[in-house]
């Protein structure tokens, strides 16, 4: 095999096995072969395509996560990770096979048109997979709630006038509850014991991730910012945990595109047309920023909760708040009369995720 600078490998990562490809310069790609997807057929296959000069690897995000990727990087292999939404296809390709997947990999790789993700250090994708968990809690909760209440309103059972759906004096009322059938009773109570397992369930994830936030490095963004109205720890901790190092954005622009809150658009010649959010990219951040831009509706005020958080902060910080709250409440004001409600809080979400780079830069600034 001849002697090349730098080999670019394209890898199609599965639970058990991996599709290798080659591409060297100036050479068609070829097949390397499948290996198993273990740590000892890995370092073998690294260390045979070596001899022909550096490595460069790539592989899709998916659910095999990132172990590979480090395990790549401790062999002295410069691997990323890209993302497969963003990997270019030719319209009339319309066979797919892990060998052809590859191969594709490796021709991109080489001509540079693959869009690398973020790849998390271990202590950043523990704290993110915490804070998923807790949504996919808050999810199941929702649920069997759900369940519970459809379950009463077939046995045309309502809650007395006065109690609020879920409230504390609510859970109350359902534990005193007594069906007139034996086997509906059984079923109620399977429905309430789930309910209430799946609270227990949230209020010990939530336990989890404030203990875990403490022993963060990135504590000192979760705690700043706190100081956008809205944004309180659970908030916090979310955004810091899915968004990571503020750094690789380079503008608050382009991590608004990242949070994907931009509208979708086709143009034409003269012809411009706008549509919906595009909906892609990080979810969680999404809606933490779009639930959070619902205060923007309301006066700017610094009382209650966020007086408390506000204290002892820097002055700059404190001025960033009253900044924040100042435009995003013009904002609102002006797009709701415009657009409606929905779409304006939707913008008004997109103008947060500036404040909240904003802030990310600040504090990743002083921890360097």
């Amino acid at each position: 095999m001849k002697e090349v600078t730098t080999r670019y490998v394209g890898l199609d990562v599965h639970k058990a096995t991996i599709s290798i490809a080659v591409a060297d310069d100036g050479v068609a790609p070829v097949l390397f072969g499948t290996i198993a997807n273990e740590a000892t057929a890995v370092h073998k296959a690294v260390s045979l395509l070596k001899s022909g000069g550096k490595l460069v690897a790539a592989y899709e995000a998916g659910p095999t996560g990132y172990g590979l990727h480090r395990q790549l990087t401790q062999l002295g292999v410069d691997c990323v990770v890209v993302a497969p939404a963003l990997i270019p296809r030719r319209a009339g390709d319309r066979v797919k096979t892990d060998n052809r997947d590859a191969i594709a990999l490796a021709r991109l790789l080489r001509s540079g048109d693959l869009t690398p993700v973020w790849v998390p250090g271990q202590q950043d994708e523990a704290l993110r997979d915490l804070v998923r968990s807790r949504f996919d809690a808050k999810d199941d909760l929702r649920r069997a709630m759900h369940r519970l209440a459809k379950f009463l309103l077939r046995q045309s059972i309502q809650a007395p006038p006065g109690i609020k759906p879920w409230s504390a004096r609510h859970l109350q009322w359902l534990e005193t509850l007594r069906l007139n059938h034996p086997t509906s009773q059984l079923v109620f109570e399977d429905y309430r014991v789930a309910v209430h397992a799946a609270r227990e369930r949230v209020r010990r994830l939530e336990a989890d991730l404030e203990r875990c936030a403490e022993q963060s490095p990135r504590l000192g963004t979760i705690l700043a910012l706190q100081v956008l109205r809205g944004v309180a720890f659970l908030s916090a901790v979310t955004i810091v945990a899915e968004v990571g190092d503020f750094r690789r954005f380079p503008n608050a622009p382009r991590f608004m595109s990242f949070t994907r809150l931009t509208v979708s658009e086709h143009s034409s010649g003269q012809s411009r047309r706008q549509g919906r959010i595009t909906r892609a990219g990080n979810r969680y951040l999404r809606h933490i920023l779009v639930q959070a831009a619902h205060n923007a509706r309301f006066a700017p005020s610094l009382e209650g909760e966020l007086k408390r958080r506000l204290k002892d902060v820097p002055a700059d910080l404190v001025a960033l708040s009253v900044t924040a709250q100042n435009r995003l409440h013009r904002r609102y004001r002006h797009l709701d009369r415009r657009i409606g409600r929905p779409k304006a809080v939707t913008a008004v979400g997109r103008e947060l995720a500036g404040f909240v780079w904003a802030i990310g830069q600040r504090m990743e600034a002083i921890a360097a």
